[in-house]
C-alpha cells in the first residue's frame, strides 16, 4: 500500500461459528488474529450484530464467547426475528443479579438451546488485518460506532455500551476502505479510524 493513513481491510466469509459448522454447512473460520463480525443473513446480505478484535487466533476468542453465550453472560437474540432486521431479545445478558440467576436456572435448557442457535445461525466475516493494538481498537470502534449512527434497522440490532476505545485526539487519522465480496449491510466503504 505504501501509504500509512490508509488501510484496505477485505472481509472473508461468511464462515460457521467454531463447532457449528455441520448445523450451517459453512467453513471454518481461519486460524488468524485480525477483526470479526458476528452477523445474520437478510435480505440480499447481512445484516451486523457486533464487530470484535482478537490478537490471538479467531477461532481461540470464539471458545471463550462461546462459554459465555451458553452460561447466559451474553445476550441472546432471535434470530428469525433478526433476519428480518429486527431486535428481539430472548435473555438480555450482561449484569447478575441474585433474582436474574433464579430466572436463568428456571430457564436454562430453553436458554442454552436458543444461544446454540444463535451461534449456528451467525454469519462470521473476518479480516486479517494489522495486529497493532490500536489499529484494531479504532477499527471496532470505528465499526460500532458507524453501526450505531446508521438508520433503522442498522443501528437498532447491535448492543449497546461496548467497551470501545476510538481514535484519540493525539493520533493521526487513518482512512479504511472495506472490500467484500457481499452486502453488509450498515458498514460504510470507507471510514476513518
Amino acid at each position: 500500500m505504501g501509504d500509512e493513513s490508509v488501510i484496505e481491510v477485505e472481509w472473508t466469509g461468511p464462515y460457521a461459528w467454531p463447532k457449528f459448522e455441520g448445523e450451517s454447512g459453512l467453513p471454518s473460520i481461519p486460524k488468524h488474529p485480525g477483526i470479526y463480525l458476528w452477523t445474520s443473513e437478510y435480505q440480499t446480505g447481512y445484516i451486523i450484530y457486533v464487530a470484535g478484535i482478537t490478537r490471538r487466533s479467531i477461532p481461540t476468542r470464539f471458545r471463550e464467547h462461546t462459554a459465555k453465550y451458553i452460561k447466559g453472560d451474553y445476550t441472546i437474540l432471535d434470530m428469525t426475528a433478526m433476519n428480518r432486521g429486527v431486535r428481539k431479545e430472548i435473555w438480555h445478558g450482561w449484569g447478575w443479579t441474585p433474582e436474574k440467576r433464579n430466572s436463568y436456572e428456571g430457564r436454562k435448557t430453553e436458554l442454552e438451546a436458543a444461544a446454540r442457535h444463535q451461534l449456528a445461525t451467525f454469519r462470521v466475516f473476518v479480516a486479517d488485518v494489522d495486529t497493532a493494538p490500536r489499529i484494531l481498537e479504532r477499527l471496532e470502534a470505528a465499526i460500532m460506532n458507524a453501526l450505531y449512527g446508521e438508520s433503522p434497522p442498522y443501528c437498532e440490532i447491535p448492543d449497546k455500551g461496548m467497551m470501545l476505545a476510538p481514535r484519540w485526539d493525539s493520533e493521526e487519522p487513518i482512512t479504511v476502505w472495506f472490500r467484500s465480496q457481499v452486502n453488509l449491510f450498515g458498514l460504510p466503504v470507507e471510514l476513518e479510524i
